[in-house]
C-alpha cells in the first residue's frame, strides 16, 4: 500500500500552453509548454501549496476526493465538458534529509547516468532523484 497522497487535477490547453488546476487545493495551479512539463510543475505546485497551507493551518491538508466524486462537482463537470482532462498528481514532500540507498545498476547504465549528470552539473544522486520525480510525474 502506498503512502503517497494523490490529488486529482484538471489539465487543459493546447500544444505550447497547458494549465493545471486542483479542485481540492484552492488556488493551486501550474502551467507548462508540454503535458509532461505541466505535470512536473503541478507536482511542484502541489508540494509548495501543501507546505504553505501546513505552516498556516497546523499541518491539516484537504483530503483528496476520488475522481468519481469530483465528476459530480459542478465546476469540475463544467471543466470536463469544456475539454479538460483529469490527471492524477502525487504529493511528494521533501523531508530535508538524505537517506542512503544501495542500488544495483548495469555498469553501462551507470556510466551513462554519470555522463548525463555531469553534463547537467548534477551529482549522480541529484540526477537519479530528478529522473525519478519526472517518471513519477508522467507515469504515476
Amino acid at each position: 500500500m502506498s503512502n503517497t497522497t494523490r490529488y486529482v487535477a484538471l489539465m487543459d490547453g493546447k500544444a505550447g500552453a497547458y494549465g493545471v488546476v486542483f479542485p481540492d487545493l484552492p488556488g493551486c495551479t501550474a502551467m507548462g509548454r508540454t503535458v509532461e512539463e505541466a505535470l512536473r510543475n503541478a507536482m511542484d505546485a502541489a508540494r509548495e501549496w501543501a507546505e504553505a497551507v501546513s505552516e498556516t493551518n497546523g499541518g491539516k491538508l484537504p483530503r483528496p476526493r476520488a475522481p468519481d466524486a469530483l465528476r459530480s462537482d459542478k465546476e469540475t463537470a463544467e471543466a470536463l465538458a469544456e475539454g479538460a482532462a483529469m490527471v492524477i498528481v502525487p504529493l511528494i514532500f521533501d523531508s530535508g534529509r538524505s537517506a542512503k540507498a544501495n542500488l544495483s545498476l548495469d555498469s553501462g547504465l551507470l556510466q551513462a547516468i554519470d555522463e548525463a549528470a555531469e553534463a547537467r552539473g548534477l551529482t549522480r544522486s541529484a540526477f537519479i532523484a530528478s529522473a525519478a520525480r519526472e517518471k513519477i510525474a508522467t507515469e504515476g
